[in-house]
């Protein structure tokens, strides 16, 4: 069974990071569209689907899986875990501070540039990087 919940939670990670990578970009693009053209309207269609039918169930069996796994695989007193989770909440609170932009779009008060969602575009990736680092490498 470990093996099944292993495959789901990579899934999972997959998915919700391929939310995380995307939804920033649909910010940069947001920010070029007019408020109230059909064109802004449409990334706020974009923005809400991907957040509440991708990234959000995609964390929420990413954790619920990862518990099990650490769990079931006796990795709580890992080094390498425990770097793996700072990470993760992290990713978290990036995913919260998205969660708080997609709101703001969808009433139109994005406070913030083009060139700031372009940087916070990377956050996630470096973010992934030493996730993934952690968990292959497991280097303590």
């Amino acid at each position: 069974m470990y093996e099944w919940i292993k495959a789901v939670h990579v899934i999972a990670v997959i998915s919700w990071m391929a939310g995380m990578l995307y939804l920033p970009r649909l910010f940069v693009y947001h920010c070029g569209a007019e408020i109230g053209s059909k064109q802004s309207e449409t990334f706020k269609v974009m923005e809400r689907r991907l957040l509440k039918a991708i990234i959000n169930p995609a964390m929420i069996v990413t954790f619920v899986t990862g518990v099990y796994l650490a769990w079931s695989g006796h990795w709580f007193t890992a080094g390498w875990l425990h770097v793996k989770l700072a990470a993760v909440v992290a990713l978290s609170a990036v995913h919260g501070f998205f969660v708080r932009w997609v709101k703001a779009f969808a009433t139109d008060r994005n406070l913030h540039s083009q060139k700031f969602y372009r940087i916070i575009n990377e956050v996630p990736t470096a973010l992934m990087i030493l996730i993934v680092v952690m968990v292959i490498v497991k280097p303590f």
